[in-house]
């Protein structure tokens, strides 16, 4: 927001981090300033820091998982985190008939080692069969990058309108009623979840050796595209259906929906 950044007091829901310095906003109102022009949230004392532009300190951010995707793509100016880029790019090169594809486990620690060299080496990390062999290790990684967002992919401000378009009967309306969420998400978390998206939908077209359908697809990345805003575990077991079946319908029309 080129001269004009308007920062104003802001209450928000759900856990937030600063988008400047990547760190968490304490209380439970008034945590933060909005910009009303960019949308950009941070702490008060940070708002003296933003310069003009919004433009995130590169310096001040120290890591690539568990920041926030905003801040991430704003501070590399990218439109997508390149740990979606470069671990997408690397799966659909070697991985796409792998049976199970982001349904089976890598091992742990080496899914930790990924995150590690992403937070070191950012997008010079090595994560090519040379070094990971196994394409499960480098599809656990990007579930794992996604998992750990502080702000999910689908945020915690539109989650409770894509339950209820779950809940819809008709299925125009179910559609039309994703599309409009769709649009209420911040750029980045969009164009992360259409990356994604259109990514799952070739693995779905590899069924026939992956056994990946956009069922199965749903119910692996459900919960961790999406999480309610309250941590009530009752709710989150009884939107676990919606939360597939939202994922399934993204991957079936991606096409029209994005």
């Amino acid at each position: 927001c080129p001269g004009s950044y308007s920062p104003t007091v802001h209450t928000f829901r759900g856990p937030h981090w600063c988008e400047y310095c990547a760190n968490f906003m304490w209380g439970l109102i008034a945590q933060g300033v909005h910009c009303s022009d960019c949308g950009l949230n941070v702490h008060k004392q940070c708002s003296k820091l933003v310069p003009s532009d919004c433009q995130p300190d590169l310096r001040r951010i120290k890591k690539v998982f568990s920041c926030d995707l905003t801040t991430l793509v704003k501070a590399h100016n990218t439109t997508r985190p390149m740990v979606v880029d470069m671990c997408i790019k690397e799966i659909e090169l070697r991985g796409l008939q792998s049976e199970g594809l982001y349904r089976v486990s890598g091992f742990s620690e080496h899914i930790e080692d990924v995150r590690l060299a992403f937070d070191r080496d950012g997008e010079k990390a090595d994560i090519s069969a040379n070094v990971y062999n196994d394409i499960n290790i480098i599809a656990g990684a990007l579930k794992l990058y996604l998992r750990d967002l502080p702000i999910p992919v689908i945020t915690f401000h539109v989650y409770s309108k894509f339950i209820q378009a779950a809940k819809m009967p008709n299925p125009d309306t179910r559609l039309e009623a994703i599309h409009e969420g769709l649009l209420l998400l911040p750029p980045a978390h969009y164009e992360t979840l259409r990356y994604l998206m259109m990514h799952l939908k070739k693995v779905t077209m590899f069924e026939k050796d992956n056994f990946m359908n956009s069922e199965n697809l749903g119910i692996v990345f459900g919960p961790t595209l999406m999480q309610p805003p309250e941590q009530n575990a009752l709710a989150t077991l009884n939107d676990m259906r919606h939360q597939k079946l939202i994922i399934q319908l993204l991957i079936e029309h991606e096409d029209v929906l994005f």
